[in-house]
């Protein structure tokens, strides 16, 4: 594996990248998946790598949302439940599914969740003061929490729009709640994919622990801009990376 100055600075800053777009949206890993790549690895490899940047990411995220009060903990166990249930089954699938069932997956998500934010952008922002749901309220919600699981633990990229999706369509939280929540979510879900990919020897853990000294600072000064941001930049900013996801995945497709 080429450990030079120059990869070594293509991880951490497509990490740092990264670490942004996924605390604030979400297909970060759009990214990370061909700075891995780019160093040899398969796309099985390096879709197990990405997950050693992608919890530790989360973990920032979440510390840096609780800090600021805006994770209620009340919330955090029903919106975990179904997804890590998801998780679980989304990882087994990516150990031993073929490698060509990934680019497909990745397409449809993010088209699908471009055509969401064009024809009903209200589905994801939520008016200012609408009072959020609980997922004993809505078990659409349970549904949709847990297919974002399956999604995440198969492919990680993209996840994050599939939980705004959830979080904010189904549950009605406001984005920034919706991105603390999704960090939560996908940090639980992503922790037990790793383990998955763990087991089966997929993980390379120099170059996963280099892509996550970027991930976590773009996750630490993330976390910064959501809680000071408009609610309508941080919309437009999601739109933006949807659509930017979608194409990313139709040319690696």
């Amino acid at each position: 594996m080429d450990y030079s100055i120059f990869t070594v600075s293509l991880l951490i800053g497509t990490g740092f990248i990264a670490g942004i777009i996924n605390t604030l949206a979400g297909g970060g890993s759009n990214l990370t998946l061909p700075a891995l790549m780019v160093m040899g690895m398969p796309a099985d490899i390096a879709n197990a790598t990405n997950r050693v940047g992608v919890v530790l990411q989360n973990l920032a995220a979440t510390i840096g949302f609780k800090k600021a009060k805006k994770i209620d903990s009340q919330d955090i166990l029903p919106v975990m439940i179904p997804s890590l249930l998801g998780g679980v089954v989304g990882a087994f699938a990516a150990s031993y599914a073929p490698e060509t069932w990934l680019k497909p997956l990745l397409l449809s998500a993010m088209i699908g969740m471009t055509i969401i934010m064009i024809v009903k952008p209200a589905m994801i922002a939520p008016p200012e003061g609408t009072i959020p749901f609980k997922v004993s309220e809505k078990p659409s919600a349970w549904c949709a929490l847990f297919v974002a699981g399956v999604y995440g633990g198969f492919v990680q990229a993209g996840v994050g729009f599939i939980l705004i999706a959830a979080l904010a369509g189904s549950l009605r939280y406001d984005l920034v709640r919706t991105n603390a929540l999704k960090m939560v979510c996908t940090l639980g879900f992503t922790v037990l994919a790793l383990a998955v990919f763990i087991w089966n020897d997929q993980v390379l853990w120099v170059p996963g622990l280099i892509l996550a000294c970027g991930t976590m600072c773009g996750a630490h000064v993330a976390v910064k801009l959501a809680i000071k941001a408009n609610p309508n930049h941080l919309k437009w900013f999601l739109f933006v990376m949807t659509v930017c996801g979608s194409a990313a995945a139709m040319l690696s497709n």
